[in-house]
């Protein structure tokens, strides 16, 4: 492949090193950094649409497609770290998807496919992450001033100006101790969710509970793919080799350590999340559960005021950083496109292009979330058009075709049978994905106060 990265980690790559292998995917990490940004990047806010996906799936399709989802996604990510250790151990280390693609089906699917596919999932979820985290910051606000009269942009806004602030954290490994507290903030909020969840459900003026899936045909049928597709996000990452390249040589079996870390914190959350939501708000569930906390007749909240403010507050600064963990490999990009690797990482050669290139993707990330105030919706497309080919169909590819098992054995069959199926589900879920977005889209205003 070339010669070795003069970082001295153990890359080895078929070209000249580019700044951002250098500057941005650097090599230095532990199995417990890495397992800190899995579960920043997977154990995120979406989990608190998963009571919302129950509505359209009902009790046992629910709870099947989470423990299918938690399966399928946990195997996938091991083969596809597996598939990298291996070419690892053979001396080409891939730093990122693209490159992955690239080595083991050709370039074009590299180029034209995998990277593009990718760039438009993070930068989605990027722009998801503000939205929502403009949300978060309005529900605080009408807390300490129910009578306020800022608007949802005003709020996407000031989380903009807090992502303009980390995005300039120069590299994915100094992400670490953030995603650590990362990692806390989403127990707590997910702790505090179920707990709301749970003494609402029990109140005597709560919500009727109801877990009949409403509507005709046509909607329970595109009801069913857009929650395969929301829970298809709530467990996608998108960005396994990107964080595979922060371990520091040699690799092997760091990654199963970090997923084992990540996944224990899945399960505790996840199912906590889903199933106590749905219990206490069945097929009245919102796109966010936290809005089912306010009882629509009298405005007043069902759980303590200054309980809102806390849960909200912990979301925010979760969501500050997922959204700095999925500009990691868009700053890559840039980072190899516009600075010299032959310059210190902070020369002024390489730091006025990082500001300003990295400063424009926040802003122009934070108009887009002002003026698409739909979160549920830019879910459930994420997952189709993003997470379901990357998490759930490339990894068995890729793993079939670097270790080419025999057509008789059970592995060759199981990956293929994967990929197949979740091909299919992909492309459906797509579609409901974008008729759920036209049918909502009629109720929304650009730059709308929801």
């Amino acid at each position: 492949m070339g010669e070795e990265e003069p970082s001295g980690d153990g890359r080895k790559t078929g070209e000249e090193v580019d700044a951002g292998a250098l500057f941005v995917l650097k090599s230095k990490g532990t199995w417990w950094h890495c397992g800190f940004h899995l579960t920043t990047s997977i154990v995120a806010p979406p989990l608190l649409s998963l009571p919302y996906a129950f509505k359209f799936l009902g009790w046992a399709a629910g709870i099947s497609c989470l423990v299918g989802g938690a399966a399928v996604t946990f195997y996938s990510y091991t083969l596809l770290s597996l598939t990298l250790q291996h070419h690892a151990s053979q001396g080409h280390r891939y730093l990122r998807f693209r490159d992955m693609a690239h080595h083991i089906l050709g370039p074009r699917w590299g180029r034209y496919y995998v990277g593009p596919i990718q760039m438009a999932v993070c930068y989605g979820v990027v722009i998801a992450n503000a939205l929502l985290g403009g949300q978060c910051l309005k529900a605080m606000y009408l807390v300490m001033e129910p009578n306020g009269e800022m608007k949802l942009f005003e709020f996407v806004i000031l989380f903009g100006g807090l992502l303009l602030v980390l995005a300039q954290i120069p590299s994915f490994h100094s992400l670490r101790h953030i995603n650590f507290f990362s990692l806390v903030l989403c127990l707590l909020y997910s702790a505090a969710a179920s707990a709301a969840s749970i003494i609402i459900g029990n109140k005597s003026n709560g919500p009727e509970k109801d877990y009949a899936i409403i509507g005709d045909n046509e909607t329970k049928v595109f009801g069913i793919f857009n929650a395969m597709a929301i829970i298809a996000t709530t467990y996608g990452n998108g960005i396994i080799p990107e964080i595979q390249a922060t371990l520091a040589a040699p690799v092997k079996g760091k990654m199963f350590k970090g997923l084992c870390m990540c996944y224990t914190v899945v399960i505790v959350t996840f199912f906590v999340v889903a199933i106590s939501g749905y219990w206490a708000f069945g097929n009245k569930a919102n796109g966010l559960i936290f809005t089912n906390f306010l009882d629509p007749e009298t405005s007043h909240y069902l759980v303590p005021s200054w309980f809102i403010f806390l849960i909200n507050l912990f979301t925010v600064l979760q969501l500050s950083a997922v959204a700095v963990v999925y500009l990691q490999p868009i700053n890559d990009i840039l980072e190899s496109a516009l600075s010299d690797p032959t310059k210190k990482e902070f020369s002024t050669r390489n730091v006025i292009p990082r500001l300003a290139a990295r400063s424009l993707f926040v802003v122009v990330a934070t108009i887009f979330a002002a003026m698409l105030p739909f979160f549920g919706d830019i879910n459930s497309l994420l997952g189709a058009f993003g997470f379901m080919p990357l998490d759930f169909v490339l990894p068995v590819v890729f793993f079939n075709f670097t270790f080419k098992p025999s057509k008789k054995s059970f592995i060759f069959w199981i990956n293929t049978v994967i990929a197949v199926v979740f091909s299919c589900l992909g492309v459906i879920a797509m579609v409901a994905a974008v008729r759920q977005i036209v049918l909502d889209a009629k109720t929304y205003k650009l730059f709308a106060d929801v």
